[in-house]
């Protein structure tokens, strides 16, 4: 399941008794915002026993893909090797403000840059490349296929039409796959694309 401030405070107990065993929960946008409520979804899914990670909604056009990934990683975004803890993700999706699909970036070489910016810098404050969520339309039409991350970014992709569908570019496959927007959990449904101890594995780097 992933959660953000829509969600509130959660039920950890009931989602874990009822079958969830990982979380991500929203911790920060662009610069500027943090979720009110990460601290319980971020700390509440691991007293209960669920591997839980982080996310960053990224908004390409408000600031550099690094500044935002700092900001993430000093805003509960990090990593430690603890078992419990999966690597950030970063979630590059339609732009819900003003601006366009692609939030307004001068190309798709551009996004691509910004993405490469937020993982590369990730990848130095904490040792891990972040997750990456995304639909395949969205990353077809906003990157133009031109960047291969499936080298180093897990992929968590959205698609809500029953199956994940085709992959984006030069992924083979999908790491966790978010299946639909409500269901059995608070928030979005996902499931992690393997047994439970390949999902281990993934937060133990």
């Amino acid at each position: 399941m992933d959660v953000a401030s829509y969600e509130g405070n959660v039920n950890w107990a009931t989602a874990w008794k009822n079958g969830a065993k990982f979380a991500y929960a929203k911790a920060t946008e662009s610069t500027t915002y943090t979720n009110p409520y990460f601290a319980q979804q971020y700390n509440g899914s691991f007293t209960v026993g669920m591997i839980r990670g982080a996310y960053h909604f990224a908004l390409p056009n408000k600031s550099g893909g690094a500044a935002q990934a700092d900001y993430f990683v000093a805003h509960g975004g990090g990593w430690s090797k603890d078992g419990k803890t999966l690597p950030g993700a970063v979630d590059m999706e339609w732009n819900p403000y003003s601006g366009g699909d692609c939030y307004g970036l001068s190309s798709t070489a551009s996004m691509v840059s910004w993405i490469k910016a937020f993982s590369n810098e990730y990848h130095a404050k904490t040792t891990r490349y972040p997750v990456i969520y995304t639909a395949t339309a969205w990353w077809s039409e906003c990157t133009a296929n031109k960047g291969n991350f499936s080298a180093t970014n897990p992929l968590w992709l959205a698609n809500y039409n029953g199956s994940p569908g085709t992959m984006p570019y030069h992924w083979g496959t999908y790491t966790i796959w978010q299946s639909a927007d409500h269901g059995t959990f608070p928030g979005d449904q996902d499931v992690f694309n393997g047994a439970y101890d390949r999902l281990q594995a993934l937060a133990n780097g």
